[in-house]
């Protein structure tokens, strides 16, 4: 952190705090559904309530992640925008290949909402290695 101009700290601050907040949400409706807080709705139409509720702050973070890129400066603008772009590139094939592997192979299913840990797994992979913005 040392390394990032002045301006952008506040931005990464900002983002910290958006990110615990909304993680924060996150398990804790997870937790209560672990729990078996939500069992009586499951398979009733209310329980897209509940999807939409834990779905909510995955957007919420989504949002911090493009607002800290909307707020700061440009190299970091642009370190982060092609390390998204680069995790999202490999997430959609991991994804591909293995619904493929569903499809002809009879590989397990997945869940889809898995595809955001898988994410940020694969942001977490390719960020040390896109050290430029070029």
């Amino acid at each position: 952190m040392f390394g990032l101009a002045k301006t952008t700290l506040p931005a990464h601050q900002r983002y910290a705090i958006r990110t615990m907040a909304f993680m924060a949400v996150y398990v804790a409706i997870n937790v209560m559904a672990i729990g078996g807080v939500f069992d009586r709705i499951i398979g009733k139409p209310i329980a897209w309530a509940l999807a939409v509720a834990v779905a909510a702050p995955v957007i919420g973070q989504i949002w911090a992640t493009l607002s800290l890129m909307r707020e700061s400066d440009e190299f970091v603008r642009a370190m982060t925008a092609k390390q998204f772009i680069v995790a999202m590139g490999l997430t959609m094939a991991v994804a591909t290949i293995w619904g493929f592997g569903e499809e002809y192979a009879a590989a397990p299913h997945v869940s889809a909402w898995l595809i955001y840990p898988v994410f940020w797994g694969c942001f977490g992979l390719v960020a040390p290695f896109i050290r430029n913005s070029r």
